[in-house]
């Protein structure tokens, strides 16, 4: 099929739930999320990522495994002192 034909499909197929919010805000969560998918970014995550990340920060935190910044010191040496490259 040809991307004008889809565009014209999925539109009708929209303009059917239109009056619909809650159906409306499925299809833009679904759409954005195949949206993000294409993109493929590494700094998008899902929700169940972002939590999964920040309980395993504190359970680092909770280990003490985390680096401070000194006094008089830039958050780039902190960074770099951490080991990461910028």
């Amino acid at each position: 099929m040809k991307t004008l034909q889809l565009d014209d499909e999925l539109y009708y197929a929209m303009s059917e739930i239109a009056e619909d919010e809650a159906l409306m805000t499925k299809v833009l969560k679904y759409v954005k999320r195949l949206a993000a998918k294409k993109r493929n970014n590494p700094t998008e995550m899902t929700k169940e990522e972002f939590f999964r990340h920040v309980s395993e920060a504190e359970a680092q935190y909770a280990r003490g495994e985390f680096v401070t910044q000194k006094p008089g010191e830039s958050l780039s040496d902190m960074i770099k002192r951490s080991g990461y490259v910028i």
